[in-house]
């Protein structure tokens, strides 16, 4: 089982989905919310609004993903964890590219780290904040 006290800040990241149900955004449509997690703090480096049409984040929104992350420490991690369940194959393949190895693992290995997130997110978007 993975922890964060396996890992040094910025030597892995997470790459996960933030919200459970589709974001609504008006006229936009609906999103989904992919966020980049440091494993050892559990900061949340970056994120992407990514229309809940699509399977995966797009080549683009996978590059400004990984850039937004990079702009916390001026690096890349050694690695980043992807849940299999995740439909990611653009971020992992963008996350190579960049020298970035890539571990898809269960869900369930990810949620010491996500779960906190993800229920702050659901109690933000459940207050109704802007």
């Amino acid at each position: 089982m993975l922890h964060p006290t396996q890992f040094q800040v910025n030597e892995a990241w997470i790459a996960f989905q933030l919200n459970e149900a589709p974001v609504h955004a008006g006229e936009d449509g609906d999103f989904n919310l992919i966020a980049l997690m440091d494993a050892a703090s559990c900061f949340l480096l970056s994120n992407a609004l990514v229309p809940a049409s699509a399977a995966e984040p797009s080549k683009l929104e996978a590059r400004s993903l990984l850039k937004k992350g990079r702009a916390h420490k001026k690096e890349l991690p050694k690695t980043l964890f992807i849940s299999s369940g995740q439909p990611a194959n653009l971020l992992a393949a963008e996350a190579k590219r960049q020298g970035i190895t890539v571990v898809c693992v269960p869900e369930i290995e990810l949620l010491l780290f996500t779960a906190e997130a993800r229920e702050g997110f659901k109690e933000f978007t459940a207050r109704g904040d802007p």
